[in-house]
């Protein structure tokens, strides 16, 4: 079985910096497992490595797609599993670093994946649909997501009809394609997760903070504006956070500064749905500060690392 380090953990807590240099401790090439950071022209934005920062480090997934382009789940997991595959054959360790927790989820743990995959929005919704609309509408719905799907469900089973619509909805994969990954078992890799932490949550916000200023200026105004210009207005990519809060700036309804305090708090409440979602699977917790609200020693870190490693036999 193909071993895997995975640095997990939400936004702006250290992961690239970390996974870099455990790559240099252990001999690895760091694959991104971020959603947005796939995406072309939106490295500011997302906060992907720089050269610089990379510091010779190989690294995968990043700027492979146009923001134009629809990305799934399930396309991500199929290409990290070539990643792993070549990074393995050249004798290194394949290290996960990101804080999508879907697409880790569906790469490494594939039961826990299906059981995060509900939203009750998205079911009041479909539900709303099916009783103004009818069932038969909820049913076309789902034909055109998941024909297969749609052919095994009853149009008058709205219950499952609805199920199989909300997984699309929140996953980006079809039921059929959720149903194939959890027949072909937990898991194909020994995974040692590590789950950054902090045991003061402000410390983590001021970190937030900072970095929104310091993508300011780096560019993002710039970039996002290339974004807005160049990419439809359906376009997935148009919906990240430090982009779409940037509309109405340039839509003269907002001062920037008014824009950039969306960012902030757009932020803060997806560090915290990343801290529910990782929270609610297993993996070692890394604590990240230390209880004067100051940030540990990356030697200090690496150390602990390698001791819990010893102990996990990984």
């Amino acid at each position: 079985m193909q071993k895997i380090l995975s640095v997990a953990g939400p936004t702006a807590s250290g992961k690239t910096g970390l996974s870099i240099a455990l790559a240099k401790k252990w001999n690895g090439e760091v694959v991104s497992c971020d959603s947005m950071q796939i995406y072309k022209g939106m490295a500011i934005g997302t906060a992907a490595p720089t050269a610089e920062e990379m510091d010779g480090i190989p690294h995968h997934l990043i700027g492979i797609c146009s923001p134009d382009d629809t990305f799934s789940a399930a396309e991500w997991t199929a290409l990290a599993r070539q990643c792993i595959d070549a990074i393995s054959a050249r004798g290194k360790l394949p290290i996960l670093c990101g804080g999508t927790g879907l697409y880790l989820d569906s790469l490494t743990k594939i039961s826990q994946f299906s059981e995060n995959t509900g939203d009750s929005s998205v079911r009041e919704e479909l539900q709303q649909i099916a009783e103004v609309q009818g069932a038969e509408v909820l049913h076309k719905m789902l034909s055109e997501i998941d024909p297969e799907a749609a052919e095994a469900i009853h149009p008058n089973n709205v219950k499952r009809v609805i199920r199989a619509i909300e997984i699309y909805r929140v996953t980006g994969m079809t039921k059929t394609e959720t149903d194939k990954l959890q027949t072909a078992g937990n898991s194909l890799y020994r995974e040692f997760r590590l789950i950054l932490t902090y045991q003061n949550r402000d410390v983590l916000y001021e970190r937030i903070d900072r970095r929104v200023g310091l993508m300011l200026d780096a560019g993002l105004l710039e970039e996002a504006k290339a974004l807005y210009d160049s990419c439809s207005q359906t376009g997935t990519a148009r919906q990240a956070i430090g982009y779409k809060e940037l509309l109405p700036y340039f839509q003269g309804l907002c001062s920037l500064e008014e824009a950039a305090d969306q960012i902030r708090q757009s932020s803060r409440r997806y560090a915290k749905r990343q801290i529910t979602w990782f929270k609610r699977g297993s993996g070692y917790p890394l604590v990240m500060d230390n209880a004067d609200g100051s940030m540990r020693s990356l030697s200090e870190l690496l150390d602990e690392i390698e001791q819990a490693a010893k102990e996990a036999d990984f």
